[in-house]
């Protein structure tokens, strides 16, 4: 073995820094240009208005901007599939929603793996749905709306985010409970499903409280039930959909949280996870996500990972028993 001299030994040290240096400087100078947060819904609906309020208050931590880039369509498919298939350097995020642990069992030829494709940032928040028919609608609770479907199977309508969504999974299975048939009407977003509602073009909808809370207050929507394994404090005289007999497990509550592609450098990925817990910590970001029907609910990039692993396996399970199929 050659000694070491202090000749070599400055030259092994130098080259040590060398290799060691892009690494540093690409983690030290991350963010250097404006981040897209994509978000698969369209404009107006819960998923915009939280992906909005995080892109400021993160935006503000990292003293760079994150710009929206809404891409809705084919039950989050499309959105989803634009990060999976973007540059792995930090500068495209995905705010995904429970919808995606469907999407498995409902599409085999995915355009890619739901749990490989990417790297967890970690959950963001939960919120309940919310059932609401339109204020013409003679029905005043979900008994009175059983029994009207009942009445003309087949013929009552409510809208939704699209084939697959949480919305249409839900209410599928809350039909089902109670024995009625209900026409399916799925649009391009949750926005839409709730203007279309609003408007009467359809009958009902099963809405993020996020989105729904406001028209519900202005009397341009009557909520019957929450989906909820209590009653939430925005609609204290609202029964949950268990209490007004829609049965306990048919509408679970929706949850949020953040995603990057596969291959993100993990130092930006925990950089990332940081900033989104010391953001939902804040009392001010937590008080106005609480008034719009949602609560902070961090969870790290792999106490995600293994909720998301079990969701996929439970609603595989779900979609089976309620038949539901792609068109």
């Amino acid at each position: 073995m050659r000694p070491i001299t202090r000749r070599r030994f400055a030259a092994g040290v130098a080259g040590a820094a060398v290799l060691a240096m892009p690494r540093a400087f690409a983690q030290g100078s991350w963010p250097e240009k404006p981040i897209k947060l994509v978000v698969p819904f369209p404009p107006g609906g819960g998923a915009d208005f939280l992906g909005r309020l995080l892109a400021q208050r993160l935006g503000e931590g990292l003293r760079q901007s994150i710009v929206v880039d809404n891409k809705p369509g084919a039950a989050t498919t499309i959105g989803a599939d634009a990060v999976a298939k973007a540059a792995p350097d930090g500068y495209t995020l995905l705010l995904l929603l429970r919808d995606m642990a469907i999407n498995p069992s409902l599409m085999p030829s995915l355009p890619y793996d739901t749990l490989a494709a990417f790297a967890w940032i970690g959950k963001v928040a939960e919120g309940p749905f919310v059932f609401v028919v339109n204020p013409k609608v003679e029905a005043r609770t979900l008994a009175e709306f059983r029994a009207m479907a009942k009445a003309k199977p087949g013929a009552v309508s409510y809208g939704s985010l699209g084939v697959g969504g949480m919305g249409h999974l839900s209410v599928e299975a809350m039909a089902r409970h109670l024995g009625v048939s209900l026409l399916h009407v799925p649009y391009k977003g949750a926005g839409p499903a709730l203007a279309a509602t609003v408007s009467g073009e359809v009958q009902a909808t099963l809405a993020a409280l996020t989105g729904a809370v406001p028209f519900i207050r202005g009397g341009r929507l009557r909520a019957l039930a929450v989906g909820s394994d209590k009653r939430v404090s925005q609609l204290p005289d609202v029964p949950t959909v268990a209490e007004a007999g829609g049965g306990a497990e048919t509408v679970l509550p929706q949850f949020y949280a953040m995603a990057a592609p596969a291959g993100t450098p993990a130092a930006i990925v925990e950089r990332l996870s940081g900033e989104l817990k010391r953001v939902l910590a804040e009392p001010e970001m937590a008080e106005k996500m609480i008034q719009n029907g949602l609560t902070p609910a961090f969870s790290s990039p792999d106490a995600f990972r293994a909720e998301i692993t079990a969701d996929i396996a439970r609603f595989a399970k779900l979609v089976k028993d309620v038949g539901i199929t792609m068109q």
